[in-house]
């Protein structure tokens, strides 16, 4: 197969060294007997990567995209093959070539396939960036990131994630009822993912970030997702856990689960964007056991420890409906958990929609716990719901709520709807007990996100 690099062979103690110093981790390193591929060319200048990364079939080829080269491009959709290894040094940006929309050519986009890795572990300093390589960018110019793992999914037979082009290069497939729950695709951490969301065609999109049938010794921490046009986060089945995540400003949902995920969503910051909703209806979390709303296992089941999620900053923005916002849509709920979707919610601070947490009993028998969490909603903050019919409940023992016009006058976090500095997110002395002890920052847990992030 072609390459649209310039590839050389490099020893595996050449590699590390070059990229770790003396140290580096061995059980995220491949062994010493594989295959290195490196560009030789590391002055500053444009790579464009395209097609499928690797040169054989079940051999590890290992592709470092080095920091020293300043403008990384993907062209396309780049598949990382089985087997290979894909490693980007800390401080690195890479920037998606903007898609044909007209004629539903996504833009570049990276899909890390079933038995492949990425590597991508950047620093609070340094960290990985993938934005639009367009002058002027906006959201959607590029694809996102895929990755496809080996663990179970309820889906009865391995499938093709969404939003990739039927008749891909490489295999884009993830799921099934068989798998490795412990399966391993690498590592994201201290990576920030910029104006992704390529509409492929109608509800047909890729995330900022996608995760299909990802296992749990994969590290996903320190992901934010900025201006996605879908949803930020996707999981579609898998035991990945994740955490330290930042969702500012997705057309659709900030954190959405689906197809029999079963990991845990911790210390994770969502932020609405004020100027557009999508057709689906915009929520903070979306939660399905599957389309249909059946029983099939893996029961769709997440847990969500210290989440803050942050809608609308009055009740008439809250409503916007059809051609406004811009997103031709309308803003949802805090967390919409539906079809037979199982789950958890702790700690957790959520404000500035018009209905908080709701229970969508039309499709299965969604059910789960919500423990010591503060919800804000302009109508009800916590629900059940049958077709369009929605029913106000009381609030579990020891969860708090409010009704008020102004989202944060019983929370009191700093000032969560300007968007200037992190801080603005945390809770203030005044806060009550149950506010201070939750959210995605905790009193103790202030400063995670300081400095890598982006928050407009």
């Amino acid at each position: 197969m072609k390459k649209p690099l310039v590839l050389t062979l490099m020893s595996a103690s050449m590699l590390a060294a070059a990229m770790f110093g003396t140290s580096c981790k061995k059980d995220n390193q491949p062994s010493a007997g594989d295959r290195f591929v490196s560009a030789t060319q590391v002055v500053p200048s444009v790579h464009t990567l395209s097609g499928v990364l690797g040169t054989t079939h079940n051999v590890v080829d290992t592709i470092l995209l080095t920091s020293a080269v300043t403008d990384w491009r993907l062209s396309g959709l780049v598949y990382v093959d089985s087997a290979d290894v894909l490693i980007i040094q800390p401080g690195t940006t890479v920037k998606g070539l903007q898609g044909d929309t007209a004629n539903h050519i996504p833009g570049g986009g990276l899909v890390v396939t079933r038995g492949a890795k990425i590597i991508a572990d950047g620093t609070a300093a340094a960290p990985i960036i993938f934005t639009s390589a367009a002058a002027t960018p906006a959201s959607g110019d590029w694809a996102g990131i895929v990755l496809l793992g080996n663990a179970k999914s309820n889906t009865a037979t391995r499938v093709q994630v969404e939003g990739i082009p039927s008749n891909p290069p490489a295999d884009a497939t993830f799921g099934g009822p068989v798998g490795n729950d412990d399966d391993n695709s690498g590592i994201l951490r201290y990576v920030r993912i910029e104006y992704a969301g390529f509409v492929l065609s109608l509800n047909n999109e890729i995330n900022g970030l996608t995760l299909g049938g990802v296992g749990r010794q994969t590290v996903i921490d320190y992901v934010e997702v900025f201006k996605s046009n879908d949803d930020s986060f996707e999981w579609f089945g898998g035991t990945v856990n994740a955490s330290h995540l930042l969702s500012v400003d997705a057309l659709d949902d900030m954190f959405d689960t689906d197809n029999g995920y079963t990991g845990t969503i911790s210390f994770a910051l969502g932020l609405a964007d004020t100027t557009r909703a999508d057709q689906s209806g915009s929520n903070g979390f979306e939660s399905d056991n599957n389309a249909t709303g059946t029983s099939a296992t893996p029961i769709t089941s997440p847990t969500y420890n210290n989440v803050t999620i942050v809608g609308l900053s009055n009740s008439a923005r809250a409503s916007v409906t059809n051609s406004v916002p811009a997103g031709n849509g309308s803003y949802g709920r805090a967390a919409h958990l539906r079809r037979n979707a199982h789950f958890a919610i702790n700690n957790s601070i959520f404000m500035g929609y018009n209905y908080g947490l709701s229970q969508d009993l039309s499709l299965g028998s969604t059910s789960g716990t919500f423990t010591s969490n503060f919800v804000h909603a302009f109508i009800n903050p916590f629900q059940t719901e049958v077709g369009s019919t929605r029913t106000p409940i009381a609030a579990p023992s020891g969860n708090s709520t409010s009704t008020s016009t102004n989202p944060n006058a019983a929370i009191l976090l700093g000032n969560p709807f300007r968007r200037d500095s992190i801080p603005n997110y945390i809770p203030t002395s005044l806060a009550p007990a149950i506010v201070k002890a939750g959210g995605a920052f905790p009193t103790g847990n202030t400063t995670w996100a300081n400095g890598w992030t982006k928050l407009r």
